[in-house]
């Protein structure tokens, strides 16, 4: 038999190789804490809750969607803090991903969409709002990570001490929010 015969190989049995799988979705459900610059008269933060839904379109960059809700803690509900404050926002945004080391990746993104201050009774009831923001992720498996993120979020809503002429003039408020949770991709 010549040796050419012998080097030939079937290539039904020859194994392909092993491809890394391809995901285009993350989930991310997280604790979150937001600061209170719109809300009037409170001393206290709101914690809540976070979920995102980004769409990857490449390796770096992504699509994402947010929606997260606040709301003031019971034990917080004093005489010196009036009131029963909470906020929730849904935007959207571009992502920018990439990994930074090992199991380490970050991102930094820009959002625009709505913000709702509600048990205040301020104006206007929803704001157009929008802001940037980043976060790092630590990976556990292929698919689980843990991220913590922050952002800040700008609104318009009336003050509480505006003149009578003034009464619907909106003023722009920066929230610094935080987040911690888990993110699942598929």
């Amino acid at each position: 038999m010549p040796v050419s015969a012998i080097g030939q190989v079937n290539p039904d049995s020859a194994q392909a190789p092993q491809q890394a799988p391809t995901y285009r979705y993350e989930a991310y459900a997280g604790l979150a804490y937001t600061s209170l610059n719109q809300v009037n008269l409170s001393r206290y933060g709101l914690l809540g809750g976070k979920a995102t839904l980004t769409r990857d379109f490449g390796k770096y960059f992504g699509l994402m969607g947010t929606g997260d809700y606040y709301r003031q803690p019971i034990s917080n509900r004093t005489p010196g803090n009036p009131g029963d404050p909470s906020v929730y926002t849904f935007m959207i945004g571009p992502e920018l991903h990439a990994d930074l080391y090992e199991k380490l990746s970050g991102e930094v993104f820009a959002e625009l969409g709505g913000e709702h201050t509600g048990g205040e009774g301020i104006t206007p009831v929803i704001s157009f709002a929008g802001g940037f923001g980043g976060g790092i992720k630590y990976w556990l498996t292929d698919r689980v990570a843990i991220r913590l993120d922050g952002d800040r979020v700008a609104g318009s809503f009336s003050l509480d001490n505006n003149t009578p002429q003034l009464a619907n003039s909106t003023h722009r408020t920066w929230n610094a929010r935080a987040t911690i949770g888990v993110v699942y991709r598929f």
